[in-house]
């Protein structure tokens, strides 16, 4: 099967309205803002997957609009978050909270699903799991009052999602948000490298083959990577990521406090699991 290709933000425009003006039948998915390509017999051969600041009416591209947009990645103690327009990053901040217990490497949500029981050194990250998610809607608050936003791009595990959502600092969306977007790839332990990562992945359109016969199976498609790219333009992997000419960064925020260690030979308490 063919493997997946990846194209700058010029070149996955062009590409779409290329697609859009042939007899190509597609179907958008605005919450993954992808194109899925079908064959003359209604078979799904290509997902097209658009760079998240170019924006899809489903006629094609509103030109003089430009996307603004979050990114968010959450992880047990590790958030970084950012506020972009048309692909550059304006406003970006990271938190790091005491939240995993050292022993077993294991957040203490996940220890009270199995557990159920704590130490005087799990209320410490209980309290601080609380904090961290007060911190990160805090900043989502800022962003949604001072700026018109898009689009929510996130990566979060299901098992923090409720602690997000029901902070005593709001979330200024809910989950069913039609701005949500799951960011479709692997995100390591967040950092400011790794949201600059982040975003230069979603710059990217991804072409991403379904069956064996893949690109081949779509005329127009198979046309335009023959004759309209080089081999700069598509590339197979995501170590095209690298390159930081296109963003400007305005504000560079980090929070940098010392991991704190705690001992763990308290009397044990109760804690309440969450449902």
């Amino acid at each position: 099967m063919n493997t997946n290709r990846f194209l700058p933000r010029h070149k996955a425009a062009e590409l779409l309205q290329y697609i859009l003006s042939s007899d190509t039948k597609t179907v958008y998915d605005p919450e993954k803002h992808r194109l899925t390509l079908l064959d003359e017999m209604g078979t799904e051969q290509v997902h097209f997957r658009l760079p998240i600041s170019l924006p899809y009416t489903g006629a094609g591209i509103a030109e003089d609009r430009k996307v603004h947009y979050i990114l968010l990645l959450i992880q047990a103690g590790h958030c970084a978050m950012g506020y972009f327009e048309d692909g550059q990053c304006l406003n970006h901040k990271v938190f790091r909270s005491y939240m995993v217990r050292q022993k077993q490497g294991k957040s203490q949500i996940k220890y009270l699903k199995t557990k159920g029981k704590s130490r005087a050194g799990s209320r410490v990250r209980l309290g601080e799991t609380a904090e961290f998610f007060e911190n990160i809607n805090g900043r989502l608050q800022d962003y949604f009052q001072e700026h018109r936003i898009d689009r929510i791009a996130m990566s979060c595990s299901k098992t923090l999602l409720p602690y997000l959502y029901t902070s005593t600092i709001p979330t200024p969306f809910d989950k069913r948000d039609p701005r949500l977007f799951r960011i479709p790839k692997h995100i390591h332990t967040p950092i400011y490298e790794v949201l600059l990562d982040a975003n230069r992945f979603l710059q990217r359109g991804e072409l991403i083959a379904l069956t064996e016969a893949g690109f081949a199976a779509i005329p127009a498609l198979e046309d335009f990577m023959l004759h309209h790219l080089n081999a700069d333009d598509a590339q197979d992997g995501p170590e095209t990521f690298e390159e930081t000419a296109d963003e400007v960064y305005v504000t560079d925020e980090w929070d940098d406090e010392d991991d704190v260690s705690f001992d763990e030979a308290d009397e044990e308490d109760d804690i309440v699991e969450w449902d």
